[in-house]
């Protein structure tokens, strides 16, 4: 989360979204969404309240960074901003979700889209969505029944997801025992302490209590420090 200049107009909060840790981490697909978002509120004379990043893929529906987004602009007032409508959501009945918790929002590839197309969009998307999950599966079951051994790719991939999610994490090993040695007495000091100091997580987004809770189980820390859950 990037907080913005003071509002002096109407105001939006901005949500940008990649799908996968190695586009966060580089920036890819984030600066080219908050060009064009950038670009369009230029456009209109809007100003920017806050701008929120999350890492997630467009099917799942939990996405935290996403409701903070929408809770923010529904408390300030403002208007909800994207890049593009496939950064919001995939599924229908999110997109319902959204528009049912009375906020405006605006893709900025399609800004004069209505609620209807944006309906029927977002039906289109997942509608190819659930046929390319199908067909995968399909081809999947075809090559086990000929013998071939799934799953090893998967498996490379994880360990190497588990060993970049470790290097980070011991990059973090000492501001953590820094913030308990400086009195840090509960998840949410210690969350306080990295976001002070600009230690965002591996998604650039603020900690979180809980986030500080999987990080320290990660260094094993848990006994090192002992915290009270805030």
């Amino acid at each position: 989360m990037v907080p913005r200049r003071r509002p002096t107009g109407a105001v939006y909060v901005s949500y940008l979204r990649v799908s996968t840790q190695r586009q966060g981490q580089s920036g890819l697909g984030i600066e080219a969404q908050r060009t064009a978002v950038d670009q369009y509120l230029g456009t209109i004379g809007g100003t920017l309240l806050e701008e929120h990043i999350e890492v997630e893929s467009g099917s799942n529906r939990h996405r935290p960074i996403l409701l903070k987004s929408i809770a923010q602009a529904k408390k300030a007032g403002a208007t909800l901003v994207i890049a593009k409508l496939d950064r919001l959501a995939r599924n229908v009945a999110f997109v319902s979700a959204l528009m049912e918790a009375g906020v405006e929002f605006v893709a900025v590839d399609f800004p004069a889209a209505n609620k209807l197309l944006i309906h029927i969009m977002a039906a289109v998307a997942e509608h190819e969505r659930m046929l390319i999950s199908e067909r995968t599966k399909a081809a999947l079951a075809v090559a086990k029944s000929r013998g071939v051994r799934l799953g090893v790719n998967g498996q490379r991939l994880a360990e190497q997801h588990k060993a970049a999610a470790m290097e980070f994490a011991q990059t973090l090993r000492e501001p953590v025992l820094d913030a308990v040695r400086e009195g840090a007495r509960t998840l949410q000091n210690v969350a306080d302490q990295l976001n002070r100091g600009g230690q965002l997580t591996r998604e650039g987004a603020l900690w979180s209590p809980m986030g500080v809770r999987r990080l320290m189980h990660r260094l094993d820390l848990r006994t090192a420090a002992r915290l009270d859950v805030a």
